[in-house]
């Protein structure tokens, strides 16, 4: 017989609801698959900057104990080394990631790129709303790590259609909506019992010990077996398939020189899905450049000015699923240094894509 009995309820990360990007009806399911996979994912390379609300109504009365436990979960992800830094920064204008320490608001993030659409620049992009020297999981540390994990791009892994978890829905909703979590009926179906679109999940295997898996105890889950009768607690920290798909979209960027983008020279991106080109543009006059992909195909086009190494957005562009090309047009200044990263969905033509300045 089941056990239905469960230590204290611990309080859950509650993702915001923002709409489903909407692509063409005629699209084809192998191209829809592709763009879901990877829209909320950055180019590779990028430095997410973040800053911390300490004081006000977003702050602890110790806020500085909390910052640390997050400091902490950023060092986890370094430690994976991925191709995607993090540097703390004391401007909130200049910041991607904006973290809150709100009491009662939960603990949550945006997905991804999420967070420069939705949010606005003085909003926070991620919460916690309990006191993390208290959370037992990973001594406080295993809640930011997930977190980070939503900011980086990776859902909900419970969520997973892969898994099969057949769900006692009576039992989930009053377990949610009792404390510590207090969710409406809508939020447990957006975090806990609607299932991803197929489309949307990265590989083809279901983690139960991934960092981004809610721990569920066995009244909550009527199959499958053996998680019916024992439910489902994580190991903890990241799982070596957390690290495995981190390094799968963010591989370690590798040193070299990169290809100069000169004007008017087309160069071919032979990319596979995911894959990446780096392109190094040093403009000899002050003037608007435009770049510009050229052929069939899903591609997010990202430009960054170099200042002594440090690798600052300027504009992307993101044209997957659509009949246009990536394009950015914008302002460039001779003697700088930019670089212009392009990510590939789908090539979904007979010839290559192409990048092209002038």
């Amino acid at each position: 017989m089941k056990d239905k009995k469960n230590a204290e309820p611990a309080p859950n990360c509650s993702l915001p609801d923002v709409p489903i990007r909407q692509l063409p009806d005629d699209i084809s399911p192998h191209r829809e698959h592709l763009i879901r996979e990877i829209e909320k994912k950055w180019v590779n390379g990028t430095k997410l900057r973040y800053y911390y609300f300490r004081d006000g109504e977003h702050s602890t009365d110790d806020v500085e104990s909390q910052i640390e436990k997050v400091e902490a979960a950023f060092d986890i992800w370094r430690e994976v080394n991925i191709g995607i830094e993090f540097e703390e920064i004391g401007s909130i204008e200049e910041a991607e990631v904006r973290i809150g320490f709100r009491q009662g608001d939960g603990a949550w993030s945006y997905v991804g790129r999420d967070i420069l659409e939705y949010p606005g620049q003085y909003e926070r992009t991620m919460n916690f709303g309990w006191d993390l020297t208290q959370d037992p999981r990973g001594d406080g540390v295993d809640t930011p790590v997930h977190e980070i994990g939503h900011t980086l791009g990776f859902p909900h892994e419970h969520q997973n259609p892969l898994a099969g978890i057949e769900w006692n829905e009576q039992e989930v909703t009053d377990y949610f909506t009792g404390p510590p979590n207090f969710w409406p009926i809508a939020k447990i179906h957006h975090n806990v019992l609607d299932k991803y679109m197929t489309e949307n999940i990265e590989g083809s295997d279901w983690d139960p010990n991934s960092i981004m898996h809610y721990e569920f105890h066995a009244a909550l889950i009527d199959g499958p077996d053996p998680y019916d009768e024992q439910g489902i607690t994580p190991e903890g920290g990241l799982s070596r398939v957390d690290k495995n798909r981190a390094k799968t979209f963010y591989p370690a960027q590798a040193g070299g020189d990169l290809t100069v983008l000169e004007p008017f020279k087309s160069q071919r991106l032979s990319l596979g899905p995911a894959e990446q080109r780096n392109f190094a543009v040093e403009p000899d006059a002050t003037r608007d450049y435009t770049i510009q992909t050229f052929g069939y195909s899903d591609t997010v086009m990202i430009l960054f000015e170099d200042q002594d190494g440090d690798l600052k957005y300027v504009k992307g562009d993101d044209d997957s699923g659509t009949d246009q090309n990536a394009q950015i047009t914008h302002r460039l200044y001779a003697g700088r240094r930019y670089v212009l990263r392009v990510r590939l969905y789908l090539n979904w033509g007979s010839a290559d894509t192409a990048v092209m300045l002038w």
